[in-house]
């Protein structure tokens, strides 16, 4: 059987969420990631801090904060 692809990966770095090493809210997996952006998920504060000194030299920082990626996945079926 194919492996399914890791589609919560950090998007600076590529490590995968709730591996050694990715930071968690409060410290736990359930709480999903400490760090996120409107682009996708990051893992630690040295990614964090990567993405925003890219970005800010890009000029595409976001104009206000991006929603919890792990909430917008709780949307209701037959809400969407």
């Amino acid at each position: 059987m194919l492996a399914r692809p890791e589609t919560r990966r950090c998007i600076e770095c590529g490590l995968p969420f709730g591996a050694v090493g990715f930071w968690c809210h409060h410290g736990d997996v359930d709480n999903g990631p400490a760090y996120w952006s409107d682009r996708g998920i990051l893992c630690s504060p040295r990614c964090s801090l990567s993405h925003f000194r890219r970005r800010e030299a890009e000029g595409s920082l976001p104009a206000a904060p991006a929603p919890d990626p792990f909430m917008l996945d709780q949307t209701p079926r037959g809400r969407r």
